[in-house]
């Protein structure tokens, strides 16, 4: 199995290769790709060296699978030439979510909408993915009417610039390399992404759209608002879903609890919860918080927690990876 993982030297790039050997993909080829700079640079993956190749010489080593992070231009230049060569792309930009033409992935939600010709398969932003893993089993019992999502998102969304800004403002009160407008240590930023002529942002139109795609369905009613706080390790959501239909805490409590990928933290009593400090590093969705909306029926209130370089980006990319190898359909 030959795997290309383009932008290998950045962040999620990074964070892919520690996911394929954490969970013992079977690589038997390891193609690491980057920009022209980085060319003929070694990385380590599994205590052997590996030399960072260029785009056309990832597509002349023909491989089955190749793990796309490099940006929504890179796959919009890259990935049919990849696919053309018989490579099957699955993308982490949002370069190609909203295309009819291509398949929006979460595994535990719709992976079974795949198929052998699906040659460019997107992986959807990082704070959709932890919302629909939880939205799924509830939307199939109790039918969502509404969601209301407030996220609290990680520096690390933005990347190593944003990390190393807000560490250098929590050393010196300063940084003299800004990827954000303001300061974002001891600050919170209601912006992600560019706002669009609707008022919102790109980042709150994303969880919108992808929620209804992911979960193929567009009567479900979502309005946003995202997020920028100055911690690392995930992503946060305060989310408010209105069911058609009635429910039981104590059935919600039990769902949750029985969902694959799903983490429950919920015991007040003792002040346990889902935090991103305890999130970091971990490939589940982590929720608590449970409780209802005693402002309006059928209302139901979470809090809802994941790492974003994991099951927001890597973890789900290669989770697509192995239920196609799984599935006999690579």
């Amino acid at each position: 199995m030959k795997i290309a993982v383009v932008g290998a030297t950045g962040l999620v790039g990074t964070k892919m290769l520690e996911v394929l050997d954490e969970r013992n993909f079977n690589v038997t080829e390891l193609i690491p790709v980057a920009s022209e700079k980085s060319v003929g640079k070694e990385i380590v993956f599994k205590g052997e060296k590996y030399k960072v190749h260029s785009m056309q010489q990832a597509i002349e080593a023909k491989p089955h699978i190749a793990l796309f992070s490099a940006g929504g231009s890179t796959s919009l230049e890259w990935a049919d030439k990849f696919a053309e060569a018989g490579t099957t792309v699955i993308d982490n930009s949002s370069a190609w979510r909203m295309d009819p033409t291509k398949k929006l992935i979460v595994p535990e939600v719709n992976a079974h909408v795949l198929q052998k010709t699906d040659k460019i398969i997107a992986n959807p932003n990082c704070s959709t993915i932890q919302m629909v893993v939880v939205l799924n089993p509830l939307h199939k019992k109790y039918k969502i009417k509404r969601v209301v999502v407030s996220t609290y998102q990680s520096v690390t969304g933005t990347g190593v610039k944003a990390v190393d800004q807000m560490m250098n403002e929590r050393k010196d009160g300063h940084s003299p390399d800004m990827a954000y407008k303001y300061k974002i240590d001891l600050n919170v930023i209601p912006q992600i992404d560019v706002f669009l002529d609707n008022g919102y942002t790109k980042e709150e139109m994303k969880m919108v759209n992808e929620t209804k795609k992911i979960m193929g369905d567009d009567s479900i009613s979502l309005t946003a608002t995202t997020v920028r706080i100055p911690v690392m390790g995930g992503h946060s959501e305060s989310v408010n879903i209105e069911f058609e239909n009635e429910f039981e805490i104590k059935d919600v409590f039990e769902l949750i609890k029985n969902t694959p990928g799903i983490i429950l933290q919920d015991d007040i009593k003792n002040q346990i919860y889902p935090m991103p400090i305890n999130a970091h590093n971990k490939d589940e969705v982590f929720v608590g918080r449970i409780r209802r909306d005693e402002s309006q029926p059928k209302t139901l209130n979470m809090w809802i927690v994941a790492d974003n370089l994991r099951k927001g980006a890597a973890t789900n990319a290669v989770q697509i990876a192995e239920f196609l190898v799984k599935s006999g359909l690579i």
